[in-house]
């Protein structure tokens, strides 16, 4: 079956003008290289630096369970095979952003670095598979440069292997597929000075953000005070919280309502209530047992 690609619109189809293109007469971009640069219960992060050629269109980065590759023998031939996850990074990030380069389209042997486990609010890219990956699961990736007119896509880079870390904390993945795991004393839930029902919470966390700061900031809000009434020790990230709800405010979050926030003002409070909920600040628990077991097969189907 042909997956169907989860799409995150903001900053696709920058036009390549001020980027580098290829020594004249060379038809392919060359190889990337991948590089893991930190890990967490449900996410890899991974740098990606582009060959001397650059990648003025943008990367694809590939992955699969170490145990898929395997069985295989190798990378499999299909791009749809069931076993194979990809995203073509292609925009601007607005989510996990990166002061070595604004964008996804990279110059001569540009780096940036990316999270595996953690697309769903990004933008700029185009999935197979944005949700987080698997706790304490091993992986193996590779990036291609896209090509461009003209220019084809490079070869793969090396194949990397990579993997979470186990012992899990709950992220927003887990609780959005695990509604029914939810902590009572935790609904309903203020975010801000708005107070909100599960079913609006979880629709909520079904919400892309699409370069709405205040989506991806209420997401990491939503999972962090729920693995607080789960037990963990609130400790690292009081203050993060009192600033993320000061900061919400009396806004509606979308799609109960149409409340906005930009990106830059979000962004690093977001990324420590996720870093949190990877269980990289402390003071963790783990997660409640599911009444049903998501597999890694089970969760990639949804994107399919």
């Amino acid at each position: 079956m042909k997956w169907i690609r989860f799409v995150s619109g903001v900053g696709l189809g920058i036009a390549l003008l001020g980027q580098t293109l290829p020594a004249q007469g060379q038809t392919k971009y060359d190889a990337p290289v991948l590089t893991q640069t930190g890990s967490g219960f449900f996410r890899i992060t991974l740098q990606i630096q582009a060959g001397p050629s650059g990648a003025p269109a943008g990367f694809e980065i590939q992955w699969m369970t170490k145990a898929d590759y395997d069985r295989l023998g190798g990378w499999p031939t299909d791009e749809y095979d069931p076993a194979l996850a990809l995203c073509e990074f292609t925009g601007v990030p607005t989510l996990n952003v990166d002061s070595a380069s604004p964008s996804f389209q990279l110059s001569p042997d540009g780096t940036i670095h990316v999270q595996i486990g953690d697309l769903f609010d990004e933008t700029g890219v185009v999935a197979t598979y944005a949700d987080q990956l698997p706790s304490g699961s091993d992986f193996v990736f590779r990036a291609y440069a896209i090509g461009s007119p003209g220019v084809d896509e490079s070869d793969a880079s090396a194949t990397l292997d990579g993997s979470t870390n186990a012992a899990p904390e709950c992220t927003q993945g887990f609780w959005k597929n695990h509604p029914d795991t939810w902590p009572a004393g935790c609904l309903p839930m203020q975010l801000g000075t708005v107070v909100y029902t599960q079913t609006q919470l979880l629709a909520i966390l079904n919400q892309p953000a699409n370069g709405n700061g205040l989506v991806s900031l209420a997401h990491q809000l939503i999972a962090t005070k729920l693995n607080i009434c789960n037990g963990s020790d609130p400790t690292p990230v009081a203050g993060t919280i009192a600033d993320a709800d000061a900061l919400i405010d009396g806004l509606v979050i979308p799609p109960v309502g149409g409340g906005f926030l930009a990106p830059s003002s979000t962004s690093a409070l977001t990324e420590t209530l996720d870093d949190y909920n990877n269980g990289l600040l402390g003071g963790v628990t783990n997660c409640p047992t599911p009444t049903r077991a998501v597999t890694w097969g089970g969760v990639k189907a949804l994107y399919r």
